[in-house]
């Protein structure tokens, strides 16, 4: 095996092919892991490189990552992306080992590792679900699905759009909207949302911003930052912003106007956003891993991811490991135990009233 490491902007056509090729079925046909993702991320300025695998004279695969202080390794755009791994061809087989001393990493570090990496199965510490919207039947069936599980849910929904249509004017989605300032709204409602929940706001990050909008910019044929919009007359009230491969939909940044939320916006937008992707052909909507009781409405299936990391020994390995491990142990504690994460969720809910009911002017 040869492994060559390049900037993502060093791949060449018949590169970019030949990964979309591997990219066609599987685990791996995921926008996460598309290489126009990993170019824009490039683009951003993140320390992104690809590790390109050679058999026999033949490329066999393309592992991109970010190359961080003392050799840590992370897959590109760490803590935003729902996929990772290395894209390779079926019959292929490589040494971690001789990976990470190729690409100069003491650790790399995975949490949305996809199945079908073998040769990184033993180093995984969790596998956990991931829920998707199958829209593989068409909305019809998706629907029947939703109101099979839960009846009354639905026809409270629905209930809801209907009164949001007579008190703010008729109900309208969009989806695959181009608009950068429908764009920043959402990225907005998303910040004011991580504020009132005391979370980290990812929106504060420039390089952030610039990467979403980037992607909004830049599609292609086979992958696209696909924007959506929930309006109540002119006035949208709820969008997202995911990424669009092939016939997948990967969910990332879902929000809403805070100010409707009597009529449960959110919800009605996943409905919607079911309904205008099965027509546009799209099969399934990934709503990635964490148990978010709206993921619970409408998953119909779980996709499955691993979380781990690949060690070399070597002193900057040890203090990575030692720097990490406790946090990690502890984090994955509450989300494995549904009532230690019901008991974090509900504090920092109140925890968000108490300081809305502070600020609220009088």
């Amino acid at each position: 095996m040869q492994i060559s490491v390049i900037r993502p902007d060093e791949l060449g056509a018949s590169d970019l092919d030949l990964w979309r090729s591997f990219q066609r079925s599987g685990p791996t046909a995921h926008p996460f892991l598309a290489p126009e993702f990993v170019q824009a991320v490039g683009r951003v300025g993140r320390p992104v490189r690809v590790a390109v695998l050679e058999d026999a004279g033949r490329t066999v695969g393309f592992f991109p990552f970010e190359r961080g202080r003392m050799g840590y390794g992370t897959p590109p755009a760490p803590g935003l992306t729902d996929a990772h791994g290395l894209v390779h061809a079926p019959d292929a087989e490589w040494d971690p080992q001789q990976l990470l001393r190729a690409c100069g990493l003491s650790v790399w570090e995975f949490d949305h590792l996809v199945d079908g990496q073998k040769p990184f199965e033993r180093y995984q510490a969790l596998r956990v679900p991931s829920p998707v919207m199958d829209l593989g039947g068409g909305y019809a069936a998706f629907r029947a699905e939703v109101r099979a599980r839960s009846k009354s849910f639905l026809s409270e929904l629905e209930r809801k759009g209907r009164a949001l249509g007579r008190d703010h004017g008729a109900v309208t989605f969009t989806l695959g909207t181009a608009d950068v300032e429908d764009l920043r709204r959402i990225m907005a409602w998303k910040s004011e949302q991580y504020q009132r929940t005391y979370r980290s706001d990812r929106f504060r990050v420039p390089w952030i911003r610039e990467l979403l909008e980037s992607l909004l910019a830049t599609p292609s044929e086979t992958f696209a930052g696909t924007l959506s919009v929930l309006r109540a007359g002119d006035t949208p009230v709820a969008g997202h912003f995911g990424l669009r491969h092939g016939p997948a939909l990967a969910g990332w940044f879902p929000a809403f106007d805070a100010r409707f939320r009597r009529y449960s916006p959110g919800l009605l937008h996943h409905l919607l956003l079911a309904e205008h992707a099965a027509a546009a052909g799209i099969v399934e909507i990934d709503m990635g891993r964490g148990a978010k009781g709206y993921k619970d409405c409408f998953r119909s299936r779980d996709l499955v991811v691993a979380e781990g990391r690949i060690v070399r020994r070597s002193p900057s390995a040890a203090v990575h490991w030692a720097r990490r491990e406790p946090v990690r142990r502890l984090r994955n504690r509450v989300l494995d135990d549904p009532r230690l994460y019901r008991a974090a969720d509900t504090v920092l809910k109140r925890a968000a009233t108490v300081r809305t009911k502070v600020l609220r002017p009088g």
